[in-house]
């Protein structure tokens, strides 16, 4: 498949007041033979090139003040690639979030190819392309098929010299789009255990009363995949009606709302860590089939645990502090430690002095791990804040846990030394009390033994 990739320096247009204008610089980008292509591999040659996309209808409250439309070279020229795209037939869902890409410092990448629909005549004048445009950093992406569009008023028409097409009478190559696939959410952040929708839909120009509609799902992830819904949604009642495959428990996808809506979201309950990867959304009509790619981020926040609540210390003894992060995903946390003494307006990192636990993987797919920290009084005198500080991917700020080092009171002391005595008399009672019950025990064993054997 010859593909177009085009890296978008966009430019916001507006053409009267029902649509916009779109203008996307581009490069063509040509697979070709050579040693690339005998050897296996593919050889690639870049043209530059141009997509305009005409009267996107818009659901924004733009300025006509602010905002002129497309104007094509004054000189046509043959070599020039320029896509004239009408999108009018059909509405793009939030297609206006193109427009305000540059203010948002968002680069929008768009892949063109050259496109054959099934059951094409190779007799039929018309070509067509197939255009992929992505927002990245978040917003829509959408798949579009273009058919060539010819003006039978011109009577010898200008031939673009790379495809041999017949141009405009201002040298565009004028198509219409006829099928297009979206997302308004390509990329999905969720957490563990939750439901979420993964966003796809589409539009198409012409729809038969009796036209039938696929739809696939696919999963991808790490190098493993499967399809996890297969759906042939009837418009017509027929013996078989509509026929759907799932893989997956806990999965939908509505075939009333594909066809009516051209809804082809996916539904997804209980999420759990394999549920993670990149969903492929695929939908079938009139011969047309095209796709979009979700992502799907899973996450979880750790809970944080100390294992003293705060720090007394008996004599000149350390003490060594566990802070425990339970069940989080993805993997990567940072366990940080601070100390800020009672005299001292700032913390003092105490990071290079503890020490890390190994992962702890459970069978749900999330992670545990305890970060520990020897403390002497000598270092932490009495009111010095202790702070176990954990920074994860699914928490918007660190989360701190926070500890005293407090002083132990005269009277606490003596009423500590005296539980401790007694805590000690107690448990040498009870192992006296052992020995002697065992040694007693013993004694009758054996005095039973001698008279056994006296008797014989």
């Amino acid at each position: 498949m010859l593909k177009i990739i085009i890296f978008g320096c966009l430019n916001a247009l507006a053409h009267g007041l029902e649509g916009a204008d779109v203008v996307l610089s581009c490069s063509l980008i040509e697979e070709g033979g050579g040693m690339g292509g005998m050897m296996g591999g593919s050889h690639f040659t870049r043209t530059p090139a141009t997509l305009v996309l005409r009267d996107l209808p818009m659901n924004s409250d733009l300025s006509s003040e602010t905002i002129t439309p497309y104007n094509p070279p004054d000189t046509p020229n043959a070599d020039d690639l320029i896509f004239e795209v009408i999108v009018s037939s059909f509405e793009i869902p939030e297609a206006e979030s193109l427009l305000h890409a540059d203010c948002n410092e968002q680069q929008v990448i768009c892949e063109l190819s050259q496109y054959v629909p099934r059951g094409t005549n190779p007799d039929s004048l018309a070509s067509y392309f197939i255009g992929s445009i992505h927002l990245e950093g978040g917003g829509i992406s959408f798949t579009l098929v273009l058919q060539t569009t010819s003006n039978e008023n011109e009577k010898a028409p200008l031939i673009q010299s790379k495809l041999n097409l017949p141009l405009s009478q201002w040298g565009t190559l004028l198509t219409d789009a006829v099928f297009v696939v979206y997302s308004r959410s390509p990329s999905v952040v969720a957490s563990i255990g939750d439901d979420v929708i993964l966003d796809c839909g589409y539009k198409q120009r012409d729809t038969p009363s009796d036209q039938n509609v696929g739809l696939e799902w696919r999963w991808q992830h790490r190098g493993n995949g499967r399809k996890i819904l297969d759906m042939k949604a009837q418009r017509l009642e027929t013996e078989g009606g509509t026929q759907v495959h799932v893989e997956r428990d806990g999965i939908n996808a509505d075939s009333a709302l594909l066809l009516r809506d051209g809804n082809a979201s996916l539904t997804m309950k209980e999420l759990k860590v394999s549920d993670e990867g990149t969903y492929i959304c695929t939908i079938s009509s009139a011969g047309f089939q095209t796709q979009q790619i979700i992502q799907l981020h899973l996450m979880q926040a750790p809970r944080v645990l100390l294992n003293e609540k705060n720090v007394i210390f008996q004599d000149e003894l350390p003490k060594k502090l566990n802070c425990h992060c339970e069940r989080y995903f993805p993997l990567d946390v940072k366990v940080e430690w601070f100390s800020q003494p009672p005299t001292q307006t700032e913390s003092i990192s105490l990071t290079e002095k503890a020490s890390l636990s190994s992962h702890q993987q459970h069978s749900d797919g999330t992670f545990s791990l305890t970060s520990f920290l020897v403390i002497r009084p000598s270092e932490q005198p009495p009111g010095t804040v202790l702070t176990c500080r954990v920074s994860h991917f699914a928490l918007q700020t660190p989360k701190d846990i926070s500890l005293t080092v407090e002083t132990l009171e005269p009277g606490e002391y003596n009423w500590m030394v005296l539980a401790t005595l007694v805590l000690s008399i107690l448990f040498l009672y009870q192992a006296l009390r052992y020995v002697y019950n065992f040694v007693l025990q013993i004694s009758r064993r054996f005095v039973i033994y001698i008279c056994n054997f006296m008797k014989k």
